[in-house]
Formats: C-alpha cells, structure tokens, sequence
C-alpha cells in the first residue's frame, strides 16, 4: 500500500498492489512488520490488484479473495502474474535471447529486490535444468565483494554439475548499476526481461481494467472542464 499514506498525494483512484506470495506478512504496521497502514485502509481503496496470483494456490487465491472481499464488498480485484519475455546480455542490452536458450541449463539467480521468490520461482517454470539463488537485501547496491562471492557460488556449480552455470538477474538490479554484472566475465550473464499481464478473473479482465481505468479519468476531465 505504498504511497497510500501521504494524505498531501492527489489522487483519482487508489489502485492497491498485493503481493500474493507475501500478503501481509506479520500484519505489523512497520518497523514491527512491513504495513503502511492498517488493513482497514483497503476500505478506502477503489481497485486492488493481487500480483503473482501464477503462483499462488487456487485455494490461497480463494481465501485471499474472500478476505479482500469482507473488507469491501464493492472492492474490483485483478489478478496479475510478471510474463518473461526474454533475454538480454549484460554486456549488449540490444541483444535479445529468447527464453527456450535457458533449457537444461544450470543458472544461479541473483537479485536484490523484495520479492526474490518471485523471479526465481518465474526462472524455474522457463525449464533450467537446475537452479540456485543468492539473494541480497532489497535496493541492495552490488560492489567488488558481491561479485566474489557470486564468483565462488558459480565454481561450486560448475564443479558440481561439470557445466559453465548462466547468472540471470532482474532488469531493476540491472538497471541499479549496468556495469556491475559484467565483471563475473567469462560467466554469462542476462538479465530477464518481462511483462505485468492481467489474469482473466470473473469480470475482471485487461478489458474491464482499461475501462476501469479510462471511465475515471473521463471522469476527471469533465469535472475539470466544469470547473
């Protein structure tokens, strides 16, 4: 619910993203959990949209609904998932390598982001042969120390499995220092690249959400045309 507690923030709609995997967490408010608010501040939410529902449970995505659903009755839930796309090179963003150049792969993930399980939970529907993780704390900036010990997490694959192992990253650590990931040469590395897709749930569709969308801001733009 980030952002949802700055009361100064103008706003339209209030769109709430909840990560299916993690919900809640403890429930706390932070620094004993990592809320924002209360859960009773969804009453205040016009749509929520609950992320990675892929990989969630169908009986988890239930319960999840209906919580959401006690909270308020009105409340419009999507479910969404991150799509791979495909590839690319650390060394050469314009590259593109399509996702089946993973199969039977050994691949290490590496990722400082909030949600790891996620992306490395994404990497093993693609079809690696193995995968491993090392995972850093969110925002985490990558330095000289970092890329030894990736580089000795990799020797321990390639000495376990007899192959040269793939790194593959996210585009937002990527993105956070270009340069970083290209010092684990002659390791390939890429980063994955994907797309926030909307699963089709009762009438909450793409279609229903950019209706959604479009009628609020229709919406807006006639009341200010009022005024």
């Amino acid at each position: 619910m980030e952002c949802r507690q700055h009361w100064s923030l103008q706003r339209d709609l209030e769109i709430v993203m909840v990560n299916g995997l993690t919900l809640w967490g403890n429930c706390h408010l932070i620094p004993r959990g990592p809320l924002r608010e209360p859960l009773n501040a969804l009453r205040r939410a016009d749509v929520v949209v609950l992320h990675h529902a892929d990989l969630v449970s169908e009986q988890n995505l239930k319960d999840i609904d209906l919580m959401l659903q006690q909270v308020n009755k009105s409340l419009p839930i999507f479910f969404t998932k991150m799509d791979p796309c495909y590839f690319f090179d650390v060394g050469n963003v314009n590259s593109r390598k399509p996702l089946r150049d993973l199969s039977n792969s050994i691949v290490l993930c590496v990722s400082a982001i909030g949600s790891s399980n996620a992306f490395v939970k994404g990497v093993e529907k693609i079809g690696a042969f193995y995968v491993d993780r090392l995972e850093f704390s969110d925002h985490h900036i990558f330095q000289a120390k970092d890329t030894e010990m990736i580089r000795r997490r990799l020797r321990e694959l390639e000495d376990t499995f007899g192959h040269k192992p793939v790194v593959i990253v996210t585009e937002k650590d990527y993105d956070r220092d270009p340069e970083i990931f290209k010092h684990l040469d002659p390791y390939e590395v890429l980063a994955l690249c994907s797309e926030l897709k909307i699963i089709p749930h009762r009438e909450c569709t793409e279609y229903g959400f950019k209706k959604l969308l479009k009628g609020d801001l229709k919406d807006e733009l006639q009341g200010t045309d009022r005024n």
